[in-house]
């Protein structure tokens, strides 16, 4: 089966929709007559973006020679994960993935797993396989198709984490466009800058720096500063910079990478709003408040401009500016924010959706500082608040039962229709929100014993005591006996409500 016959076989099965499709204008074929010629696109295999090739006579050869990106694919790493944190469940994440642009983020803790189908990828790396072979029988061992078909199949092989197989690939395909075009050429800086995102998905910030930074000065001296080009390795070595602890190099950079965005008209674009975003959390993680919030309202006023109010994207920017209003104590604009939230929610998803349950765990929360604002002046108001947050958490703890029952129900039909791992997301994110809300209720509960002004040693508050021992038992049931997937995230609720408990109780409760 020819190249071409095999690749519309294979994007025809998998019935995944071309993107990013590189417009490929007429070029005069005398430098390739005689040779069979390969056509590139860019496509969607599984959760792997890659390069679809397409074998043609000397005549039907439709490439622009000038292209810079024309012979590379461009790294698209990983999809969007829910980030949880005891502060904020479904706040939108930050990124600190080895991603382009054109993919959603992750947070600043950690890169997010790849999650693919294995037998769609075995079928693209056998393709790809055969594209290398051919490019080399049709242009010669050294030919820039050759480090084309290169980048691809190592792009596929860092997907499956077959990362000693990846690195010579794309170690080869630089050396082969160095070859052609010399060591300054952009097609070694956009092949160099792919390196950089195969360094930074394994973690190996140093040897992503010194990629970064050459891809960044090939890019600005061929290109120029302002070009979009030199903003994407910016952001990316900003990323790196700050995953190194040189924050304020970090900050330049990704500021820098956001204003030319901006000045060339893509302010209101995905790739900025995701900017932005890592922007604000960097500002959140050092503590500079007011700043994260600045970014926040942009980034929110963006939204409702371009999607609306009834656009999940929007109502997420909405929810991580009501959280750090509530960091910096502004529980009136806070709450305000969060309730509209919930209610575009209802309006948007099921009634038993787990973000629903979330977002009355933050509002539970908020009730909660109200309550510790106003305790000394209006004992009333602190308990009305009080009795407000209890009743969202006692929502927020049933929709994340009603979740989790799901999840373990449908498991096998989600494993069969949804994408590989949904399933096991959303159970470990609903099982975080439910061990919040049962630790938050104890909370609850502790505060009201306080504003009654039971001061008694041995009296131990049964209801605190109640919600901190279902929320040991919750852990040890999904975790231990149901196959819900321990996450450091899950481990820490657990413990906090396991070290709350022993310091109520007086004693040791068994883990």
């Amino acid at each position: 089966m020819s190249l071409r016959v095999a690749a519309a076989s294979l994007l025809k099965k998998l019935r995944f929709p071309a993107s990013h499709f590189f417009a490929a204008s007429t070029a005069t074929t005398n430098a390739f007559s005689g040779f069979a010629h390969i056509i590139v696109d860019f496509c969607c295999i599984g959760k792997l973006k890659l390069f679809r090739w397409y074998q043609t006579g000397a005549h039907g050869c439709r490439i622009d020679l000038r292209d810079p990106c024309l012979w590379i694919v461009m790294s698209g790493h990983v999809a969007m994960t829910l980030g949880i944190s005891a502060s904020t469940v479904f706040a939108e994440d930050a990124t600190t993935e080895a991603s382009s642009d054109n993919d959603p983020g992750g947070d600043l803790i950690g890169l997010r797993k790849i999650e693919d189908d294995s037998g769609k990828l075995d079928e693209a790396e056998k393709l790809f396989l055969s594209a290398i072979e051919e490019a080399k029988e049709g242009f010669g061992e050294k030919d820039p198709h050759v480090a084309s078909a290169c980048n691809n199949l190592a792009e596929l092989y860092r997907v499956k984490k077959a990362f000693d197989k990846a690195e010579p690939l794309y170690l080869e395909a630089i050396n082969i466009l160095e070859e052609s075009f010399g060591p300054d050429d952009v097609r070694v800086g956009v092949a160099v800058h792919n390196l950089g995102q195969f360094y930074l998905g394994q973690r190996k910030l140093e040897e992503a720096r010194v990629s970064y930074e050459r891809a960044l000065k090939i890019k600005r001296r061929v290109l120029g500063y302002g070009h979009s080009e030199c903003s994407d390795t910016m952001y990316h070595l900003g990323v790196v910079l700050y995953l190194q602890g040189k924050e304020r190099d970090a900050e330049a950079l990704i500021k820098d990478s956001i204003r030319m965005l901006e000045e060339g008209g893509e302010g209101e674009s995905f790739v900025c709003i995701r900017r932005l975003r890592y922007l604000s959390q960097i500002y959140m993680k050092s503590h500079r408040i007011a700043e994260a919030e600045m970014v926040q309202r942009k980034i929110l006023h963006v939204m409702e401009l371009s999607k609306g109010w009834y656009f999940l994207d929007t109502v997420i920017a909405a929810e991580s500016l009501a959280l750090t209003l509530q960091a910096s104590g502004n529980t009136k604009d806070s709450k305000e924010l969060l309730e509209r939230c919930l209610n575009v929610r209802k309006d948007l998803l099921p009634s038993d959706h787990i973000q629903i349950g979330a977002n009355l765990l933050h509002l539970a929360r908020v009730a909660m500082l109200d309550c510790s604002q106003h305790k000394k002046l209006d004992v009333s108001r602190a308990k009305a608040e009080l009795d407000m947050a209890k009743n969202h958490l006692y929502n927020s703890i049933r929709i994340s039962r009603q979740c989790l029952e799901k999840v373990l129900k449908q498991k096998d039909k989600l494993k069969k229709f949804s994408k590989p791992g949904d399933s096991r997301k959303e159970g470990q994110v609903a099982l975080a929100i439910l061990l919040q809300s049962l630790y938050t209720l104890s909370s609850v509960e502790l505060d009201k014993q306080e504003l009654q002004e039971i001061q008694e040693r041995d009296n131990i508050n049964i209801e605190a005591q109640e919600a901190l021992l279902q929320c040991i038992s919750t852990y040890k049931e999904f975790v231990h006996k149901r196959s819900i997937a321990d996450t450091p995230e899950i481990k820490n609720e657990y413990l906090s409500c396991l070290k709350r408990a022993q310091n109520l109780f007086g004693h040791k409760v068994d883990e």
